[in-house]
């Protein structure tokens, strides 16, 4: 492969388009968009070799993931709730290994809406990537989109956390679990629709993929997955109903109030709140905080665009600094939410 320098990479008549990422997402991986043409060649090379077909519920999606890695299987199964093999997918995932291609290779056909996985070695790429699939496909047909971020439910109010790789999310999401009152819709990507004056906010997994570290950084997390069960990532599927109870994983809410969340020295310690024109310039400066998105072509941007106006209009957005501890910055996020500091 050869890099053009403007983000763009020319491999062989076959690929039509590669989606660039912007330096603030470091991520390792590029989207190439292909003909339906080199879709039909993949299909035809990696199919002998699938050993597993599951279909799985993804927010109404049928996603099927055709693969050949027992673990891998065992994993989605544990994230995702399953479905009928009698219905027909919506759309495919091929995750395989193979040497004739670079490490963390991911290609897309955006017409038949199938994914090629190559030497992808990171669960969480795989799961982030069904979802994008599923988002694909829901801001097309249904006015359903996707927010690479958690939500959680205080006293019936959903409140979203977002920000890039790194700023805190999961850390945060986890220590207001702490407070009893407080439910979880999604750790790291939710579903959102317009209703009127409301935004509601759908979950899609059925358990969550957690960081080990989650453990020494909450106390309360202690002992949910046994050292063992943490694959090379020091990540593993788990259910939080275990520790929280069945009755606080829950599949909607209604979104009231956005926390972006970014560690950025220069930033005020304190949080505080963005007006509707500093918000949007915000997301779209961060492309909505999402590198995982597989088409960014006009039509998908205005979409996203129409959809951002509506949700900044339904929400309120704080700005908040998570340079600081972890315990500071839950300390600022609880009083946003109302939640007791000693929770």
């Amino acid at each position: 492969m050869q890099d053009n320098n403007h983000g763009f990479i020319i491999t062989s008549e076959r690929i039509k388009l590669i989606i660039p990422f912007k330096w603030w997402f470091p991520m390792p991986y590029q989207i190439t968009h292909i003909s339906i043409e080199e879709k039909d060649r993949l299909v035809r090379l990696f199919l002998p070799r699938v050993r597993y077909e599951i279909k799985s519920e993804i927010y109404g999606c049928c996603i099927k993931l055709l693969a050949d890695d027992p673990v891998l299987r065992d994993t989605w199964q544990e994230n995702f709730y399953s479905m009928s093999q009698n219905i027909r997918s919506h759309g495919r995932i091929y995750v395989f290994r193979d040497p004739e291609y670079p490490a963390d290779t991911v290609l897309y056909d955006a017409r038949s809406r199938t994914l090629f996985l190559l030497n992808v070695a990171y669960y969480g790429w795989v799961k982030s990537l069904a979802l994008s699939l599923t988002g694909d496909i829901l801001e097309d047909e249904h006015g359903i989109f996707s927010l690479h971020g958690a939500c959680v439910d205080v006293g019936g109010c959903g409140i979203c956390l977002i920000g890039a790789s790194g700023a805190g999310k999961t850390t945060q999401t986890y220590g207001l679990l702490a407070d009893a009152e407080t439910r979880i819709v999604s750790d790291d990507w939710f579903f959102a629709r317009i209703f009127g004056p409301e935004i509601l906010a759908f979950g899609s997994e059925k358990n969550f993929y957690i960081r080990q570290d989650l453990e020494q950084i909450w106390r309360e997390f202690g002992g949910l997955m046994q050292d063992r069960e943490y694959d090379r990532d020091g990540r593993a599927v788990a259910d939080l109903r275990w520790v929280i109870g069945k009755g606080r994983l829950i599949p909607l809410t209604t979104l009231k109030t956005i926390v972006v969340l970014r560690r950025d020295p220069a930033l005020p310690g304190a949080a505080r709140p963005l007006d509707t024109p500093a918000a949007q310039s915000l997301f779209l400066r961060q492309q909505y905080f999402n590198p995982h998105l597989l088409v960014n072509d006009a039509y998908k941007t205005n979409l996203r665009e129409q959809f951002l106006a509506g949700l900044l209009d339904r929400t309120v957005v704080y700005d908040v600094n998570t340079t600081g501890t972890p315990d500071a910055t839950q300390r600022m996020i609880r009083a946003i939410a109302g939640i007791s500091p000693e929770a």
